[in-house]
């Protein structure tokens, strides 16, 4: 692995912060015409099924490809769609879903037997104290955020987590694996669930009426979902973290919230109350301890040896 990021490395990191940041007001975009569970179907029939024919199977079993496939598309996006769909404000969505972070380290501790230092600990604490603060929050108004949508977001977010832990594993192989190839495959998994619980909840004339009925906006928000979202910016986030260690990437992802909410402000005029932004404050603030806080202490130790 690199030791340092490359001016192309960095840039790219900054152009999938910026995709993923956007990525919350597009899926708004698209829900005003679709259901939660027919956008999925769209974004991953769109990232996976023109390209499944050219594009070689990865190097890696069924299983991982199956499981990272629900994991990440069927669970976490059908969960974010729906919590989107239900009230949840793209702005606070970027942010709640950064929990993620914070499942991972929980979850690999029995998963993958990894350790747990005391600047993980803080970092949840203050984190889960900012999470409180905005599910505190929520509110019945047309604008406001719903505690439904809030608790599918962080569900999400517990989602997201268990694919971490996947590619994790995947990376303890032998096999080097390229994220093109993977994201592509796996993407496929998850179509036929998506359109499955689609025409099951809404039926198969209303699903397809509201196909029929989509414009041009919408299905270039569903283009943006499948092909930059999905393909470029997840292709890019594996190979990042295959060249350098996850400690120099991760951080990276904290910018993301920043991106969202601004979108969120700008583009749909969402605002958020003293108690969310103080919550979203504690929640950045959380990850930033738990992402940057254990380099601290070696600084620290090395100014008491000098």
């Amino acid at each position: 692995m690199n030791p340092s990021l490359s001016r192309a490395d960095l840039l790219t990191a900054l152009t999938v912060v910026i995709i993923w940041g956007l990525n919350f007001v597009v899926m708004k975009v698209a829900l005003t015409a679709v259901s939660p569970m027919m956008l999925g179907a769209l974004r991953f029939a769109m990232a996976s099924l023109p390209l499944l024919w050219i594009v070689p199977r990865p190097r890696a079993s069924w299983r991982l490809i199956v499981s990272y496939g629900l994991l990440q598309g069927l669970m976490q996006f059908g969960l974010l769609f729906t919590a989107l769909h239900f009230g949840m404000p793209s702005g606070l969505a970027s942010t709640v879903l950064q929990a993620q972070v914070l499942f991972t380290v929980v979850l690999a501790i029995p998963v993958l037997g990894e350790r747990a230092r005391l600047h993980h600990g803080v970092g949840l604490l203050i984190a889960a104290a900012g999470l409180a603060l905005i599910a505190a929050s929520h509110g019945s108004g047309p604008r406001d955020m719903t505690l439904l949508g809030f608790v599918l977001t962080l569900a999400a977010a517990l989602s997201w987590a268990g694919s971490n832990l996947l590619v994790r594993l995947m990376g303890r192989g032998a096999a080097q694996i390229e994220p093109f190839h993977f994201i592509v495959w796996s993407s496929a998994v998850s179509v036929l669930p998506f359109l499955a619980i689609a025409v099951g909840l809404e039926g198969a004339d209303e699903s397809w009426r509201s196909l029929t009925a989509m414009g041009a906006r919408e299905w270039a928000a569903v283009g943006y979902l499948s092909l930059l979202a999905t393909l470029v910016g997840y292709s890019l986030w594996m190979r990042l973290l295959q060249r350098h260690p996850a400690g120099r990437i991760a951080p990276f992802s904290l910018l993301v919230p920043v991106v969202g909410l601004w979108a969120g402000s700008f583009f749909l005029s969402e605002r958020l109350s003293t108690a969310q932004w103080a919550g979203v404050a504690f929640v950045l603030v959380g990850l930033l301890v738990n992402q940057l806080g254990g380099a601290l202490r070696p600084a620290s130790l090395a100014g008491r040896r000098a």
